[in-house]
């Protein structure tokens, strides 16, 4: 089983690395989800996921979907899943195995995390970016 540490490390290249493991057969934990960022300026980034959870159906306004999250730990694995073909078999098993955390749980807590440095913020060019909790409070999650 890998503990990540999701502090500092940009989302989209975490989701990646952690859907090939997972696909490879790998148990993942992700801790300090709500630390990770996403690239982008902050209206940019708050708009366009706004609009996510704003979206509806034409032929049926009322009729709401697809349902997009709100906490941090949500937004991640969402991501996470965007990049595994989870309506297969094979794509399903593999998202069983990530499991993803605010902060630090009890029963990992003394135990070594792995960071990842080829996603660290510090390697973004243009230094944009938003931290996951504040998104999450922007779209209004209960933290």
């Amino acid at each position: 089983m890998l503990i990540i540490d999701a502090t500092d490390t940009i989302m989209g290249r975490l989701a990646s690395y952690c859907a090939k493991l997972a696909l490879r057969g790998e148990e993942i934990v992700i801790v300090n989800a709500e630390k990770a960022v996403i690239s982008g300026s902050k209206e940019f980034v708050f708009r366009k996921y706004l609009e996510r959870r704003h979206r509806k159906s034409v032929i049926n306004p009322r009729r709401f979907g697809p349902k997009f999250p709100r906490t941090p730990q949500g937004i991640l694995r969402r991501a996470i899943r965007g990049m595994l073909p989870y309506k297969q078999d094979k794509g399903k098993r593999a998202f069983k195995r990530i499991k993803v955390y605010v902060g630090v749980p009890k029963e990992f807590e003394g135990k070594e995390f792995i960071k990842l440095e080829k996603a660290h913020v510090s390697k973004l060019k243009i230094p944009k970016y938003v931290y996951l909790y504040e998104l999450s409070k922007y779209l209004g999650a209960k933290l």
